[in-house]
């Protein structure tokens, strides 16, 4: 999860993301960077994140996140 939470960090700092529960809500993450965040996240674990994928609950904490990075990873 820390690689994650810096990929997070490197989109927006200064969001204390391990804490965050509620980035789609709050509107911490905005589209262009669900976009950019998509792509980090498939080049850095070699996933493909579908836009069946892309759904707020796969996206609303580092551990959302997280939970779906690992059950693709399952699924490859």
């Amino acid at each position: 999860m820390e690689k994650i939470i810096e990929i997070l960090e490197e989109l927006k700092p200064g969001v204390d993301f391990a804490k965050e529960e509620h980035l789609i809500d709050d509107h911490i993450l905005e589209s262009m960077m669900m976009v950019q965040l998509v792509a980090a996240l498939n080049d850095e674990f070699d996933i493909e994140i579908t836009p069946r994928d892309i759904v707020p609950e796969n996206f609303q904490s580092a551990k959302a996140i997280n939970e779906m990075v690992e059950r693709l990873l399952e699924d490859e």
